[in-house]
């Protein structure tokens, strides 16, 4: 059976307030529950990201059940200001996304370093276990709110995207791009000692001031990028796009395994790349409206095809020529995430 997709178009989006509360997304809220409200807080120097005006209300109602709603999203492993939850917080904050704009706080999902995380069986083809970070995994109910645009790995990024990737602590994240070994560029090398403190396996070594990695004990949780302050090590990106689409709903999948969930999407400001991306990208595309429901998959495939037809071709072949992006929202519909069909009510 379709699934049902609500929509508001952009222009009415005054209106959201009270919209929201027409579309069910509240009746997943009980009394003193802890729900997350997972959002992007947007790379310093963003500016496609979900405003915080538009969290008010969401937190607001979640409040009145005599819930506990609270900001969260877990840090990145790339080197930018959002990579531990100190300078994360900080980019929240100077955003905007604060109690007093937004009614309830802002908690970094997987900790200072991005490496507290549950554990949780999914048994599928890429992962037997995943792990979400901690105050994903540990949240009551789980409020999706992602922005609609495009990226370089899954062609589209929406609720999916925002449940997978965003949900997964650093292992996970390297995890999904094949945890790959990081490599030493041993010319930059200080001799600090700071990455060799923080690796969490003992992977690393120092010997007659040079870095040693030895990878039979390295487990890629990226601990060393982080650690070092000279750019020693980098993670060699080759995971094709496809089996990376996978492993991201395999861990939108675990994220939001047996919890009651609603997906918000704003198709607005759509640009080609992330919300990562530190640069004011134009978008390339008109605002369309916001939309939502209770299926990650029918919510995404109702924004894609939105975009396509506000297009007149294939978006995402456009932007992304080699990548498929229906082939993760085909493997998300077969693993049980949700449904590709939808019926859209306006």
């Amino acid at each position: 059976m379709a699934k049902q997709v609500f929509f508001l178009p952009w222009k009415e989006r005054g209106d959201f307030a009270r919209w929201i509360k027409t579309t069910g997304a509240f009746k997943m809220i009980k009394e003193h529950q802890f729900a997350a409200i997972k959002i992007h807080f947007g790379e310093e120097g963003n500016t496609g990201y979900i405003r915080p005006e538009y969290v008010k209300p969401v937190a607001k109602v979640i409040a009145s059940f005599n819930a506990y709603p609270f900001m969260t999203d877990a840090n990145t492993i790339y080197m930018g200001s959002r990579s531990d939850a100190v300078h994360h917080a900080a980019v929240a904050e100077k955003h905007g996304f604060n109690v007093a704009n937004c009614g309830c706080p802002v908690i970094i999902a997987d900790g200072i370093r991005g490496n507290c995380g549950v554990p949780v069986d999914v048994n599928l083809k890429h992962f037997k276990k995943v792990i979400i970070s901690n105050a994903v995994a540990c949240s009551d109910a789980i409020m999706l709110m992602s922005h609609f645009k495009g990226h370089e790995i899954t062609g589209f990024g929406g609720a999916i995207k925002n449940a997978g990737m965003g949900s997964a602590t650093r292992a996970g994240k390297y995890a999904m791009h094949d945890r790959l070994y990081p490599r030493a560029s041993v010319k930059k090398c200080r001799a600090c000692g700071n990455c060799v403190k923080w690796c969490p396996e003992g992977a690393l070594s120092l010997k007659r001031k040079t870095i040693i990695l030895d990878q039979a004990k390295c487990a890629g949780c990226g601990e060393c990028i982080l650690s070092c302050k000279f750019g020693v090590f980098h993670m060699p990106w080759d995971e094709k796009a496809a089996a990376a689409q996978e492993k991201i709903a395999e861990y939108a999948y675990g994220a939001l395994k047996n919890k009651p969930y609603f997906c918000v999407n704003f198709a607005n400001f759509i640009t080609k790349f992330c919300d990562c991306y530190p640069t004011k990208e134009k978008p390339l595309l008109g605002d369309i409206g916001i939309f939502a429901g209770g299926d990650p998959v029918a919510v995404d495939q109702a924004c894609a095809d939105a975009v396509n037809d506000k297009f007149g071709s294939d978006f995402g072949k456009h932007i992304f020529p080699y990548i498929d992006w229906q082939s993760g929202f085909d493997y998300a519909q077969r693993i049980g995430l949700g449904e590709r069909a939808y019926r859209l009510v306006k």
